[in-house]
Order: C-alpha cells, then sequence, then structure tokens
C-alpha cells in the first residue's frame, strides 16, 4: 500500500482499540485499494455533506476504505430546514423523503459539489456509492416535484392503488411490495414511465462520477415472481440493474432487512448483493455477551438460497443505531473489535458506520449536527490496519479458531499469509504455541507497530493485548522477517500531527535534517485539525531521517526536537518529549 507515511504526536497511551484512541492518516499518494469493491471495506459517512467528504477523502484514502457510501443526494423534504439530526425541525430521515429524483438537497449539498466530490475520489482510486430510495416519496405529495409527476402522467400514475394503506401485516408480499411503509406514500416502481425517470436519475449520478448504489427499503419493490394485480409486471429490477451506464461495473446492493418474508436469496439475484443484518446482530451479541466461539461467528445468519460473498456486512448500521437502542449498548470500542472480525473475514463486504460526532453510550446523536464528519473511528488503527489486512488478503481462504477453547479470542487466519486476533477481554492473552496456518516466520503487529509474534513449526507465540486487535502479516515477498505495520511501501511525504495542550495561539513547525525543509525558524505555519490538533506535511523520503521541533511561531515556547524516519509511528504534545501510539485529545 503506497501510502504517505503516518507520524503523529500526542500524549495518549493505552489500547490502540479505545473509542478515543484515533490514529492518523495522511494523504495518499497513490494507492493499491481492490478494483473489485466487493474486496474491499465501505466507510458509510452516515449524513456527511458532500464538501465535508472531499476534503477528507485522504483520510479515508489513507484509512484503507475502498468505498465511500453517502446518504441519500435526492432533492427531499425541506419543508423543515434547520441542520439538525434530530429535532422538530429537522431531521436526517428528511433525505429519505424524496421530493424529486435529481441530484442535490439542502443537507448535503448540490450537483455540482456532489461531481467535485466524485473527482476528488478518483485521486485516490476510492468508489461513490449513492444511496437511493425510490420505494417512496415524502409523504406531502403537495411537496413532490410537478416535473416528476407530470413525466410519470400524474400524481395517480406515481403512486401504487394502495400506496397509502400501512402495512400490516408484513409476511403478507403483496401489502409488502404495494402498500405504505410507516405512512409515506408507496410508488409505483411498475410504471415505465417511472423506470425511465429514475434510470435516468441513476445514469446522472453516474456521469457525475457514483460507482454504485444501495437500494434503500429493497424488500418493499416487488420481485418478477412476487404477488401483483393481474397485468402488472414486476420488472423494476431487471430494468435498473441493466439499463444503466456501465451496467457490469456497478456495485449494486440492497436493504433487505431480516425478520421473516425477506426473500434474502432472490434479491441477491435480482439486485447483486444485500444486507446481513442478522448477522450484524449476532456480532453485537458476541460482543456484549463477549463470547467468541467460533459458532457463534462462523454463521453468517442467511438461508441456504443465498451467497456469503454477496453480503455487506456491518456491526451496525444507521438503521439498528437509530432504531434498536444498541447505541447506548456497545461502546466505539467494542464497534472496533466486531469490525475487525467481519473485514479480516472472507466472505461479505464490510461497511463502517460512522456514528455522529461526539456520540457516546448516554449521548445518541453528539453534535446533532447535518453536514460534518462523524466520529473519527473510522480514522483509528485498528480500522486503518484491518482494512489494509483485507486488503492484502485477496483470494486467500479463511480459518477461524479459538486458541485453547476460549471464548473471549478469536483467531481469523487467511491463508497462511495472514492473520487478525480479536480479544474481547479485559486482560492481556498470551498465545504460546497455539497451532496456526500462518508461515513461519516472526511478525510485527501492524496496529502497534511493536508487538512480535513468532511462528515456527506451525506453532504461534506472542500476547494480545486487553480489549484488542492484532494485525499479522509481511508485506515483503518473503513469508519470514518483521514487518514496520502501516508504514509498509514506499512513501512521498509524511504527515505530522501535533496536540497543542499549552493552547498557543499558533503553531509552528520547524524541519531540518539536512538543511531547513520548511524554511528558517520558525518554519512554516502549520494547519488546524480541529480539538487542538494541527498538522504539517513533511517531504520525507524512504530514506529520511528528519528532525522536528514544533513552536508559537518563535515568541519563547517549544516541543521537544524529535527525530522522525520512515518506520516511526509517534505523537507527542508540546510539553511532552514522551512517545506515545494513539492520536487524542481526550484526558488531556
Amino acid at each position: 500500500m503506497a501510502l504517505g507515511a503516518v507520524i503523529a504526536f500526542s500524549p495518549v497511551g493505552g489500547n490502540v482499540a479505545g473509542a478515543n484512541n484515533v490514529a492518523t492518516v495522511s494523504a495518499a499518494t497513490s494507492t493499491n485499494l481492490p478494483q473489485d469493491m466487493s474486496d474491499g471495506a465501505i466507510l458509510h459517512a452516515f449524513c456527511w455533506s458532500f464538501n465535508t467528504i472531499k476534503n477528507n477523502m485522504a483520510n479515508i484514502a489513507a484509512a484503507g476504505f475502498s468505498a465511500v457510501q453517502t446518504s441519500p443526494i435526492n432533492a427531499c423534504e425541506s419543508n423543515y430546514s434547520a441542520m439538525t439530526l434530530s429535532g422538530p425541525n429537522g431531521c436526517w430521515y428528511y433525505h429519505y423523503q424524496p421530493t424529486d429524483w435529481t441530484i442535490g438537497n439542502y443537507q448535503l449539498g448540490t450537483r455540482a459539489q456532489f461531481k467535485s466530490m466524485c473527482d476528488e475520489a478518483d485521486k485516490y482510486g476510492i468508489k461513490i456509492i449513492v444511496d437511493v430510495v425510490p420505494n417512496h416519496t415524502a409523504s406531502a405529495k403537495d411537496h413532490v416535484s410537478s416535473n416528476l409527476k407530470n413525466a410519470v402522467g400524474g400524481q395517480s400514475k406515481l403512486y401504487h392503488s394502495t400506496g397509502d394503506t400501512w402495512i400490516t401485516d408484513y409476511s403478507n408480499r403483496l401489502q409488502c411490495t404495494r402498500y405504505s411503509l410507516s405512512g409515506l406514500p408507496d410508488v409505483d416502481t411498475e410504471n415505465t414511465s417511472f423506470q425511465n425517470y429514475f434510470i435516468s436519475y441513476l445514469n446522472d449520478c453516474i456521469a457525475c462520477g457514483a460507482d454504485g448504489f444501495r437500494y434503500d427499503t429493497a424488500k418493499h419493490i416487488g420481485l418478477p415472481d412476487d404477488s401483483r394485480p393481474s397485468g402488472v409486471n414486476n420488472n423494476f429490477w431487471g430494468r435498473v440493474t441493466t439499463e444503466i451506464t456501465n451496467a457490469s461495473s456497478i456495485f449494486n446492493y440492497g436493504e433487505v432487512l431480516q425478520g421473516g418474508n425477506e426473500r434474502l436469496g432472490a434479491y441477491q439475484k435480482a439486485i447483486g448483493a444485500t444486507t446481513a443484518s442478522s448477522y450484524g446482530e449476532q456480532i453485537r451479541t458476541a460482543l456484549k455477551n463477549k463470547n467468541f466461539l467460533v459458532s457463534n461467528i462462523m454463521n453468517y445468519c442467511i438461508p441456504s438460497d443465498a451467497n456469503s460473498d454477496d453480503l455487506v456486512t456491518w456491526v451496525e448500521s444507521h438503521d439498528n443505531y437509530i432504531n434498536d437502542g444498541t447505541w447506548s449498548e456497545l461502546t466505539e470500542a467494542q464497534v472496533l473489535l466486531g469490525y475487525a472480525i467481519i473485514t479480516a473475514r472472507a466472505d461479505g463486504t464490510p461497511l463502517f458506520f460512522s456514528r455522529p460526532k461526539g456520540s457516546s453510550t448516554s449521548n445518541m446523536w453528539g453534535n446533532n449536527t447535518i453536514g460534518e464528519a462523524g466520529s473519527d473511528a473510522y480514522k483509528s488503527a485498528t480500522v486503518r490496519e484491518v482494512n489494509l489486512f483485507r486488503n492484502n488478503m485477496v483470494g486467500q481462504s479463511e480459518y477461524l479458531r479459538n486458541p485453547n477453547g476460549s471464548e473471549r479470542i478469536l483467531m481469523i487466519e487467511r491463508g497462511n499469509k495472514g492473520m487478525t486476533i480479536v480479544n474481547n477481554s479485559q486482560w492481556n492473552y498470551v498465545l504460546s504455541d497455539i497451532t496456526t496456518n500462518l508461515a513461519d516466520g516472526t511478525y510485527v503487529d501492524h496496529i502497534s507497530g511493536t508487538n512480535t509474534f513468532t511462528v515456527s513449526g506451525g506453532k504461534i507465540s506472542g500476547t494480545i493485548p486487553e480489549n484488542g486487535v492484532v494485525v499479522l502479516y509481511n508485506t515483503s515477498s518473503s513469508n519470514s522477517g518483521s514487518n514496520s505495520g502501516s508504514n509498509s511501501g514506499s512513501s512521498n511525504t509524511t504527515t505530522v500531527y501535533f496536540y497543542n495542550s499549552s493552547n498557543w495561539s499558533q503553531v509552528y513547525a520547524y524541519v531540518w535534517g539536512p538543511g531547513e525543509l520548511l524554511g528558517k525558524w520558525p518554519g512554516t505555519k502549520c494547519t488546524a485539525d480541529g480539538s487542538k490538533w494541527y498538522k504539517i506535511t513533511l517531504p520525507s523520503g524512504p530514506a529520511s531521517n528528519l528532525h522536528v521541533i514544533f513552536n508559537n511561531g518563535g515568541n519563547g515556547s517549544q516541543s521537544p526536537d524529535y527525530v522522525i524516519s520512515n518506520s516511526t509511528n509517534v505523537e507527542m504534545k508540546n510539553s511532552s518529549s514522551t512517545k506515545y501510539t494513539s492520536k487524542s485529545a481526550a484526558g488531556y
């Protein structure tokens, strides 16, 4: 993975899987992200604006994500236009209430901003997945665009004849696919004129740079053999998946929440892939019960006619986060352990849901603002390294085991090339001559950058930190020897992060080694990165050893002199010479 080297300075020690232990990332000079989207990982940028996603694209790329999923980008309900995730005058779910299928809305941004975001993603090899909502419109029909109504033959032609009748029996497929979901008018998705209009919308998304679509409430749109009135042809899925631009290269998956009558296998065949909501529930239960027995993890909880490789998996999604109360039951630290499991496994495409900024187990909505970036957890060392592990394990088989039968420890082996180990206990766990498929050699954990494991004669030994994740594989062509964690591959730049704990009014970086690389003392002014963090990009080559001193613009205060090498991954604050292993403003 040819990424810019990542260096940070902060005074936070402890377990890298903690919710606040946020690893830093820098812009990728080039990437080796999987070309097949199903081989990579998806960041669900829940309610992030187009500009916010664009401005964070370097971070997303360096965190190893191959795709970003947006919230719905269609014109939407705007009667109450406050930019709050939750509240009486504005809500996240308004963009799930279309008023037209055109690009741009007041919550996320304009069509031009969407295209600019897609252009930025292309620079990093990142794919864009658009959340689309064809099943229903806003509940206020008079807010729906007249252009849309006219295009489909009038308002009466836009909806099913039963489109205002609420579903009362979800086991009844006719109700499920033609009645109203929670009061939202059900669109006549079999209307050819509507299909044409919607396909034009999809093609405009593709023309702007979209690479895939997530179909909201997919199981509420009929399959070809579903119950339907005489003369109706349920051909929506056949058309929207084949009559779009570059159809063969577009990644499609449907939100098919399980719970009975979901026909998961049939929707996979019709769309391409589906969600795996029951598996997410199983992972959350395993996290809460601290039970990682292989028997509790292995099964993807899908019917026999469904394919585990045609799933989008998650620990949590916006649906369960909002609807089932688990937001208060799992910390982000626990979520990261679960994410390591689903991402290290061979099947499914893992999705990481970005919780609202500032949220916690006692504060569901956090800062409660639509448009801004969510929690920094997507940049954590755990997320980054399991993503990079996945990218490096494409095509490798999987083997899951519990060492010594321990229900708290799960080893996920990929062929003989790599392994991810998850410890769901409050104690360090010592592996001593545990059988493994991993090739003999010495491995350095990619997350810590220091924790060493040895494999000899098919037996592995080493220590897994409490409530932690270990990622083992070697990036060289040899199966033996050490590796340098996140700094594998070549690097053209190094981004250094600095925590301004003394509240200097300005932060400068003076860099030398040899020569003054960013100007004479006091150097170059750093860029603010939020919550007292500042950053500077250094011209570091593969063999460089640079010195950096942070200062307050030459006004009498400065940090210690640090030596930064290409294989170093440290953090600091202005008053400490101690090196740490994570970036967080917590606890200072």
